[in-house]
């Protein structure tokens, strides 16, 4: 008697992997295409932001050619979108803020011919490429939408600042009242690490920039659970619940951070040192060792980390990556301390602080009742 399969199940499953498969496919081809369709736009607006900044800037324009401008456009083509007299005074801006890091600095007067179809079809196909920008940046630049740019520029002057907000709209996917928000709050001061020696000890400035904006002054551990004061100061508690929660901790972090390891052995001249935390950054190309501090920076940490930092590069390092960098994460600290700590150090360094879940930022003490008060509410 033959045996009979049944192949239903089988297939079911296969069907579904089938599905999830062809599903995820559609939804990368989306995400590809929609990225793709952005840097046209981008790129659209930016060169035609370039075509008008060149001939009202320099007078072969008068004051009422961009107004004109979008009625003829809007006249062309009716439903035309993005095409205002406003939009096109913002592609002008947009042109002009970033012509420091597209342009080759020598001025464009040569583009003052008269207008000709052949003229617009040179300045639409003209591709935006720099030497002032990472590929990582470039990408993040790009992917950014047109709406975000123009409010990136309203509110920021420095190339660290937008650099910074175009990364953060470009990997959280920040919608524009996302992005006013911290415009408005002004996130970027309290991301950027302000005590290190990143500009003594980071030759490369697109390797600097992008350290500087790895880190931050301060963090918040709100997934440590201490049971009392006594344990807020010991570092290897700390330590031990950082290592228990390591993905809480990357998150704190930074999405980079590939977790290598605690109590990292490093062996020097047949003498064994532990480096608390050791993490790989993605885009910085380089080790990352933290050591943990319970209380208030002191200066011999520096050189501590910089001996640390030297072994790493010495024996743990590739050839391809870049030097490793240190954080000391302490309770406290005093930048002046800091500044003269690093003075000598040949490694780069930070200092950073940390705050727990269960510590209430100043701000918020006297906004808050009484812990008594609340228990008889209650």
């Amino acid at each position: 008697m033959m045996e009979i399969i049944d192949n239903s199940k089988s297939e079911y499953s296969d069907i579904l992997s089938a599905v999830r498969a062809i599903k995820g496919a559609i939804i990368e081809s989306r995400y590809v295409t929609a990225k793709l369709i952005n840097k046209e736009i981008v790129t659209l607006y930016y060169n035609i932001g370039r075509f008008i900044s060149i001939r009202s800037r320099l007078g072969h324009w008068g004051t009422n050619a961009i107004s004109r401008l979008s009625l003829l456009l809007n006249q062309e083509l009716p439903g035309l979108r993005g095409f205002s007299e406003t939009n096109i005074k913002n592609m002008r801006i947009f042109f002009e803020e970033w012509r420091g890091v597209f342009e080759n600095r020598q001025s464009p007067t040569a583009d003052l011919a008269p207008v000709t179809d052949d003229d617009f079809e040179r300045v639409v196909n003209r591709q935006l490429m720099t030497a002032d920008l990472t590929p990582q940046e470039l990408d993040d630049f790009f992917s950014v939408a047109f709406t975000h740019h123009r409010e990136i520029l309203r509110k920021t002057s420095s190339l660290e600042e937008r650099l910074f907000y175009i990364q953060k709209c470009a990997t959280e996917f920040w919608p524009v009242k996302r992005l006013q928000k911290a415009l408005a709050d002004g996130l970027v001061n309290t991301r950027n690490i302000a005590s290190t020696n990143f500009h003594g000890c980071i030759d490369d400035e697109l390797l600097r920039r992008r350290a500087l904006q790895s880190f931050r002054d301060n963090y918040v551990f709100d997934f440590v659970e201490l049971e009392d004061d006594e344990d807020l100061v010991d570092e290897k508690i700390l330590e031990g619940e950082i290592v228990k929660n390591v993905k809480d901790f990357i998150m704190a972090f930074g999405q980079d951070f590939a977790y290598m390891g605690n109590q990292y052995r490093l062996n020097v001249e047949g003498q064994d040192y532990f480096i608390d935390l050791l993490f790989y950054h993605r885009s910085l190309r380089c080790l990352v060792a933290i050591e943990l501090k319970r209380g208030s920076f002191k200066p011999p940490y520096a050189g501590q980390l910089n001996f640390y930092l030297g072994a790493l590069d010495a024996y743990v390092k590739r050839p391809d990556e870049n030097p490793s960098i240190g954080i000391i994460l302490c309770r406290e600290k005093s930048d002046k301390i800091v500044e003269f700590a690093f003075r000598n150090m040949t490694s780069p360094m930070g200092v950073a602080t940390y705050t727990l879940r269960k510590e209430l930022p100043e701000e918020y003490k006297d906004a808050l009742p009484d812990p008594d008060d609340l228990k008889q509410l209650l």
